[in-house]
């Protein structure tokens, strides 16, 4: 599986709208329990049922095993573990579902495969729709090194799956309209604002890891200079503003305004945005993603089915106007639907706290 730089668009409007792109890693690739009463449909909140998912995990603790939008009931299902605690979840206006995993289980599961699968062109998340861990291998495992990820999985029992994708893990360099650095195109993912610093841009770890300045055009003046990067095992950097740029919070095409940060829920509805391929919609898929990219494991990542192409990387992933993460990596592109394509993003909310900023 190869890494696969994808860069993607966040607008940087100056009086000419230009728009800043930035790189990233692109790997390409529920009902209610019977006899729970019919839930209400309602307009989906992302904001509010990732709230409210967040207190239900914390009041039910271990009863507790994973929770989605299902757009179908047009609420929250939580995945829980016995009776008593479907009933809590039905008070509180979510429609909960008796699974046979405890999220100890499937998060005990996660864990082991995290320190015995290195393989790179695997991934795997928790999927609460299945209630199992979902491990993907793409073409470029070989046979035996999927005989020996199938003993592992056999050894945690149905907690786990395992799947082959049709399409792998790629790495792309494209040219086009982005952020420049001296090899490498990428896409910027949201600026940001710090106390008493500079103001500054988010993108993939992996693009601040090989490139020290970045510029708005191909040999063009440089506007900004990696601060600090991270990857693998996390997958964002910072970029400081060295030039007068605007920089408003907002995200190309349109100007979209990004108003906050906050977090994903599976079966939310999601929007990116590319240098290569513009605006793109899906859903989250899982969250809490293990990626293997050749030169390294990359943990903790938001999987959605947005597709996304070679140019797209270190772009934003957003809800309205809510910013989510920034793109690491995927399988498949925008010009194959099928298979469906798998991208995966660093949530926003990490890196924000690891750099003390802000948006906007």
């Amino acid at each position: 599986m190869k890494r696969r730089w994808i860069p993607a668009r966040v607008a940087l409007a100056a009086a000419s709208a230009v728009a800043l792109a930035a790189v990233t890693l692109s790997p390409q690739q529920a009902d209610a329990s019977p006899g729970s009463p019919a839930a209400p449909a309602r307009a989906p909140s992302a904001a509010s049922d990732a709230s409210l998912a967040g207190r239900l995990v914390a009041a039910l603790g271990g009863a507790a095993a994973g929770s989605y939008y299902d757009s179908t009931l047009g609420r929250l299902v939580v995945d829980v573990t016995d009776g008593e605690a479907a009933d809590l979840v039905r008070a509180a206006g979510a429609a909960p579902r008796v699974v046979e995993h405890s999220k100890a289980e499937l998060d005990s599961a996660h864990a082991t495969l995290d320190s015995r699968i290195t393989t790179p062109g695997t991934a795997w998340a928790a999927d609460p729709r299945l209630n199992k861990v979902v491990l993907t291998a793409d073409p470029t495992v070989t046979a035996a090194d999927l005989a020996r990820i199938k003993d592992t999985a056999r050894s945690l029992g149905s907690a786990v799956m395992v799947k082959r994708s049709a399409t792998k893990l790629t790495r792309f360099v494209a040219g086009g309209d982005g952020i420049w650095g001296a090899q490498y195109r990428c896409s910027l993912g949201f600026n940001v604002s710090r106390a008493g610093k500079p103001p500054a841009f988010v993108t993939a770890g992996h693009c601040g890891k090989v490139e020290a300045d970045w510029r708005a055009s191909n040999g063009g003046a440089v506007i900004a200079r990696t601060e600090a990067a991270t990857f693998p095992g996390r997958d964002y950097a910072l970029a400081s503003y060295t030039a007068a740029v605007d920089h408003p919070s907002a995200v190309d095409p349109g100007l979209k305004p990004i108003t906050g940060a906050g977090a994903a829920t599976v079966g939310q509805a999601i929007s990116r945005s590319g240098s290569t391929t513009g605006l793109r919609t899906g859903t989250v898929t899982a969250l809490n993603a293990t990626v293997n990219y050749k030169e390294g494991q990359v943990t903790g990542l938001i999987e959605t089915s947005a597709c996304a192409d070679s140019g797209d990387s270190g772009g934003p992933l957003f809800a309205g106007s809510t910013a989510l993460g920034v793109l690491s990596g995927g399988s498949g592109n925008c010009g194959m639907p099928v298979p469906a394509p798998r991208t995966y993003f660093q949530p926003v909310q990490e890196i924000l706290a690891a750099y003390g900023a802000t948006i906007p």
